[in-house]
């Protein structure tokens, strides 16, 4: 599947990718939502509701991603809530001995994620992920998601990754597509990110369940 010959560089999302995304399917499906209809003194059908509409409105934007956006939005503390399912922090199956790997074979390791910076620094707190990278970068950081072309522009001046050479793993099939607009050669998707669910289907990008099917030798 992989040539890894041809490969020095490997960006990895976080949530879904490295990390079980069950975590924060519970967070934002459930606990947020819950917290809403408290607040609003409405069903939690009510609440889902909106919260699905409110979501839709800023989907594959930066706000989709910002815990400042929803703290507002919401007049919820998303700091403070993230905490209540935090026992559900988890690594996706052999992500760390993929990672080991990667470390033995000599190539340079990124996390690239839209997560807001409060949320990259618990669930590191809760699994130590950032060890196992020559950097972290979260998109908070430029204003821009994955999504936009202006960010890979960034974040290859920052880093200084060969577009031809870089492997890049996400869950997302239209971060997927603006990696290839970009230029990234190697692309993979996570079809299997939520442990507690069935598989994604992907259309445009050849997809895995387990980093075991692409494992550098």
């Amino acid at each position: 599947m992989l040539n890894w010959q041809e490969i020095d560089t490997v960006l990895l999302d976080m949530d879904g990718t490295l990390l079980d995304l069950h975590y924060d399917n519970q967070l934002w499906n459930h606990i947020v939502p819950q917290a809403y209809a408290d607040h609003q003194q409405i069903s939690l059908p009510q609440a889902k509701q909106i919260m699905a509409q409110k979501y839709q409105d800023v989907a594959d934007s930066m706000h989709w991603y910002c815990y400042d956006f929803w703290t507002q939005a919401l007049e919820l503390d998303i700091y403070q809530l993230q905490h209540q399912v935090a026992d559900k922090i988890n690594w996706r199956q052999d992500a760390q001995l993929f990672l080991k790997q990667l470390i033995k074979a000599n190539k340079a390791r990124h996390i690239l994620t839209n997560a807001h910076p409060e949320g990259v620094r618990l669930k590191n707190e809760y699994t130590g992920l950032v060890a196992f990278f020559d950097s972290c970068i979260s998109t908070h950081e430029y204003g821009q998601p994955k999504e936009e072309q202006q960010l890979w522009h960034q974040v290859q001046q920052r880093i200084g990754f060969d577009p031809a050479r870089t492997l890049f793993i996400d869950d997302n099939e239209l971060i997927l597509d603006a990696a290839k607009t970009f230029g990234i050669k190697h692309l993979i998707a996570i079809d299997l990110p939520d442990s507690q669910l069935g598989q994604k289907t992907f259309h445009r990008h050849q997809a895995i369940s387990h980093f075991s099917e692409i494992m550098p030798k």
